[in-house]
């Protein structure tokens, strides 16, 4: 019961299939990446500006804010809102703590 051996010829031609195969593959992964990279990219273009500054609110809604930060504060918490440039002014003014670490108080121009 011995097979025949096959050709050179048939070998070459059987590993053509498989490389087209893995060919195909591979520009159906580039093209998936292709169409993730864009919805990534659309999705940058469509997030809406960072806000200029920010209050960070306490625990609760009872409780005051703590501080008010500079917009791309890195010591700003997960509870700060974006505020606006009046809205930061009489924050401080009121008496909510400026920020330490990013001095919105300096950049507002209001130091005593």
């Amino acid at each position: 019961m011995n097979d025949p051996v096959p050709s050179r010829l048939a070998l070459l031609r059987f590993l053509e299939r498989v490389q087209e195969r893995d060919l195909a593959r591979t520009r159906r992964w580039i093209l998936d990446e292709e169409r993730r990279e864009a919805e990534r990219q659309r999705g940058i273009q469509a997030r809406p500006p960072a806000p200029e500054w920010l209050i960070e609110v306490g625990l609760n809604r009872h409780t005051a804010p703590e501080y008010v930060h500079v917009g791309d504060c890195w010591n700003a918490g997960r509870r700060s809102q974006g505020i606006s440039r009046d809205q930061a002014r009489r924050a401080l003014a009121d008496g909510i703590k400026p920020c330490p670490q990013c001095q919105p108080d300096t950049a507002l121009g209001m130091l005593d």
